[in-house]
């Protein structure tokens, strides 16, 4: 049998209004189940701004900065490494001192000293993060005792 007009867009009505039903009954199921899941946090909150937890993510925070220096150190050091090697390169396919290896050379140069450049802003930009966060964490505790 052919579905005439009326009947497909019924089909099309009833599976938009169960598709309506399951996404609300979802959110539903999700909302009550995120509310009431521990109900002793309703109970007795729990002050999470304490000088152990501050002091414990300023040490994190003081981690990460390091972690992230020392990549950028790495990188740094890769990319000195690489031009080095490339200068190298063109040194050896090279006779004597021509254009090509004064070239490459010069080119090692600026890259040496964009790198260096470049690590140190971007340290400096991990630095000036770290203490945001450490003044944020800061202005927690204060608030909180």
């Amino acid at each position: 049998m052919k579905p005439n007009h009326f009947t497909k867009q019924l089909s099309t009505v009833g599976r938009w209004a169960a598709t309506t039903l399951f996404c609300l009954s979802a959110i539903a199921f999700v909302w009550q189940g995120s509310f009431f899941a521990n109900p002793s946090a309703i109970a007795a909150p729990i002050s999470i701004a304490s000088k152990d937890v501050g002091d414990k993510v300023q040490e994190k925070a003081q981690d990460v900065a390091k972690g992230s220096k020392n990549l950028i150190r790495d990188t740094k050091d890769k990319v000195e490494d690489a031009a080095s090697s490339n200068a190298k390169k063109v040194e050896k396919s090279t006779d004597s001192d021509s254009n090509v290896e004064s070239k490459a050379k010069s080119d090692r140069d600026t890259i040496y000293k964009r790198a260096e450049e470049d690590a140190a802003r971007t340290e400096k930009a991990v630095d000036k993060s770290m203490n945001a966060v450490e003044r944020a964490v800061e202005n927690i505790k204060d608030a909180f005792n």
